[in-house]
């Protein structure tokens, strides 16, 4: 599908120089355009949503609708628009009052009247506002610290104090330290990319000089992460995952599989006060005593997918496992085409899920009360339905498996039913793991076992910004500069992304 929807975009840009002058066939460029973001809008938000890899979907349909756009401005340039114009997902009302206004003034040329020769007075005027943007300006501040000495003795002079620094003797300021940290980690761009962003301005960093500076901060920052893990530890509810961090194996020239456990907490589903939150925690393999290690404190429910390793937490008294049953209906999908049992628990899964979506948002003995009364006879006959499905199938087919990994793991499947916090799946850390997987793709790896830690510190207090709606350079610029100015230990609590700056709009 996505070779096809290339092959669609590279063919309409070529017929654009025809379109732009022919308005019948140029809307009709439009519809069938249209129509094609229309189909992989359907499979990325419809029923068959697992069909197309998100990130490739999203660049296939920039694409589209830049090719829509092209042609409607010829449209506009020759006059001949399309009377129906197609629906824009664009910014609607005024846009962030926070931002600075530039305004300009369009007048007329004369205030006389071209009838009469009177004075015009104003009885109204047209205001409209267009987004503008100022690219990233360096600036040097200059620090100047006046030595002072007696005329009338010969005491030592006296000078204040230097302000401390990240880099102590160096050129960033704490802000363009973050400005590197959300760049790499944020908007996923590696070193080497901000350098060459840099010299377009006549700054040259060299790529090393950028990854000391982000070594530094991580070092500064490491006790926040720490911190933060530890507030996430002390909730009653947690979610679990991993994934992949290829780091580089000295002396090898290739990579080696390291891990990026993720812990995360959002109680907005029902209604909990706690703040959304994640962190990360590098490990260089995926055995099953890392999770052990990470969470030795914490006690509740842990909500995770069906990686081995978590059952040592499980046999624990204070942990008690909840599966994800978007997993469960991952290995149906899979094999739905050919096999009718898996299509009817496909079905039988997705009345679970609609359940879940009337309750969102409600407190939790109400969510507990209408699982209890509507999901788990749906959850008690879908357990029926497997067993006597396992019965009839091949003991070594997909759908075997498919109904073992459920029917294995049904006990925290079904732990969802008996408490209105517990989610129905693990999908919310699945999300904070995606910023990983972008930084994975366009960095390639890590260089070593500490760069793998530097990607998890930073990574998780810029997450977890996002998470809080704060904006993590400015949040990160902020502290940094408190840090490094003597923020004592014993109050990181002030420090944390949802406690020390204000939500962004």
């Amino acid at each position: 599908m996505l070779v096809e929807a290339r092959g669609e975009v590279a063919q309409q840009q070529a017929r654009i120089v025809d379109l732009e002058g022919a308005g019948t066939d140029a809307r009709a460029e439009i519809e069938r355009l249209t129509a094609i973001i229309a189909a992989f809008q359907r499979h990325r938000f419809g029923a068959r949503s697992e069909q197309l890899d998100p990130d490739q979907l999203a660049l296939a349909l920039e694409e589209l609708d830049a090719a829509v756009s092209r042609v409607g401005a010829g449209l506009d340039a020759s006059g001949n628009k399309p009377r129906a114009p197609r629906a824009r997902d664009a910014n609607r009302g005024r846009l962030p009052a926070h931002l600075e206004r530039v305004e300009q003034v369009v007048d007329v040329e004369s205030k006389a009247c071209a009838c009469c020769g009177g004075a015009l007075h104003v009885i109204g005027e047209d205001v409209a506002e267009r987004l503008d943007v100022v690219p990233t300006t360096f600036r040097v501040l200059v620090t100047r610290r006046p030595r002072y000495g007696c005329r009338a003795c010969e005491a030592a002079p006296v000078q204040a104090p230097a302000p401390a620094r990240i880099v102590e003797g160096g050129m960033p300021t704490e802000a363009l330290i973050a400005h590197v940290l959300v760049g790499k980690y944020a908007d996923h761009l590696p070193l080497y990319r901000q350098a060459q962003i840099y010299a377009r301005q006549g700054v040259t960093l060299d790529r090393s000089t950028l990854a000391d500076w982000v070594g530094r901060a991580a070092w500064w920052l490491t006790p926040l992460r720490d911190h933060l893990l530890a507030d996430l530890k002390r909730s009653p509810r947690l979610f679990a995952d991993e994934t992949t961090a290829p780091v580089l194996a000295p002396g090898t020239g290739r990579t080696r599989t390291g891990q990026l456990w993720a812990y995360a907490r959002d109680d907005r589903p029902w209604g909990g006060t706690d703040p959304p939150a994640v962190a990360y925690v590098y490990a260089p393999d995926r055995k099953a005593e890392r999770p052990s290690e990470h969470l030795r404190s914490f006690t509740g429910v842990l909500q995770v997918d069906g990686y081995a390793g978590y059952r040592a937490l499980g046999r624990s008294i204070q942990i008690h496992l909840a599966f994800c049953w978007s997993h469960v209906r991952r290995g149906f999908y899979e094999i739905a085409a050919s096999r009718p049992a898996a299509t009817e628990a496909l079905v039988r899964i997705a009345q679970l899920y609609a359940i879940e979506q009337e309750i969102r948002g409600h407190a939790p003995d109400e969510r507990r009360a209408v699982r209890q009364g509507r999901s788990a006879p749906l959850v008690a006959s879908l357990r029926r339905f497997l067993e006597t499905s396992l019965a009839r199938a091949s003991g070594k087919g997909k759908l075997a498996e498919a109904i073992r990994y459920a029917l294995n793991r049904w006990d925290g499947l079904c732990r969802f039913l008996d408490d209105g916090r517990v989610e129905i799946d693990s999908n919310i850390v699945e999300r904070s793991i995606r910023p990983l997987a972008l930084n994975r793709k366009n960095a390639l790896f890590a260089g070593s076992d500490q760069g793998g830690d530097h990607w998890a510190v930073i990574a998780s207090l810029i997450e977890t910004c996002k998470l809080n709606r704060v904006d993590p350079q400015a949040w990160l610029s902020a502290t940094l500069t408190r840090l490094v100015a003597g923020h004592p230990a014993s109050a990181l609590d002030q420090l944390m992304p949802w406690t020390s700056m204000p939500n962004v709009a």
